[in-house]
């Protein structure tokens, strides 16, 4: 199970919300460039990039601090937030990202999903990001009555990469992940699923690792916290 740090990214700072509150946020690092070399140079072999504010604008905000990473770090990066038409995930691909995160276009546009999938081979995931089970869109201010298993599903013969699902009401919590939903979900689906929200222990990991189903963590505020030793969790996940 591979563990990916994330580095959330507001106004150029890493930073996290709580309950995805941009209004609750709490800066990290004034240098996410360096943040996410200390991420790699700890043993990570993925990273995790969030464009919070792009999230809500619709368009890429934070890029330059996204450029400053990929140049920075050799480990591949995923990022998601403010990515909802072809031209944008082609500049992306093309700046050395490995892979990108199609949230609210993947209920709002679906056939964007598929398109750049059958494009891009390996480099396109879905964020599914729920309340109660129910997918929420544009930076998880609006809710639908889309279910998370429906709307993966619908994308099982279109070649995503990963799904990324997030408990929203988990998330920077540090209460523990959804592990019973996100086993659910992958156990619905043959597309590999990403946990994130609420992963804040070892023995959090070790949980979503046990269930021999789920293919990734995502972790944010445990990691900068100090409650998730970066080093021992990538031992761990690899014994």
């Amino acid at each position: 199970m591979i563990l990916y740090p994330a580095i959330d990214l507001k106004d150029g700072q890493a930073v996290r919300l709580v309950h995805g509150d941009m209004d609750r946020s709490t800066v990290f690092n004034d240098d996410p460039a360096a943040q996410a070399r200390a991420f790699v140079d700890a043993g990570c072999s993925w990273l995790h990039l969030v464009d919070l504010n792009g999230a809500f604008a619709g368009t890429p905000v934070n890029a330059a601090p996204v450029e400053a990473i990929l140049k920075a770090c050799k480990v591949p990066a995923q990022l998601g937030g403010g990515i909802r038409d072809m031209a944008t995930i082609e500049r992306w691909l093309d700046k050395g990202l490995a892979r990108v995160i199609l949230g609210t276009v993947a209920v709002e546009n679906p056939d964007l999903v598929r398109e750049a999938a059958a494009a891009f081979p390996g480099q396109v995931a879905v964020g599914i990001d729920a309340r109660g089970g129910k997918v929420a869109t544009k930076g998880w201010a609006e809710e639908t009555d889309v279910m998370v298993t429906d709307l993966a599903k619908s994308f099982e013969d279109a070649g995503v990469a990963a799904i990324i699902y997030t408990d929203i009401l988990r998330d920077g919590a540090m209460g523990g992940p959804n592990i019973a939903a996100t086993e659910a979900l992958a156990r619905a689906v043959s597309i590999p699923v990403i946990a994130s929200g609420g992963v804040s222990s070892l023995a959090d990991l070790e949980a979503l690792k046990a269930t021999g189903v789920i293919d990734g963590a995502i972790s944010g505020r445990a990691l900068y916290d100090g409650a998730i030793d970066l080093e021992q969790a990538l031992k761990a996940l690899k014994d």
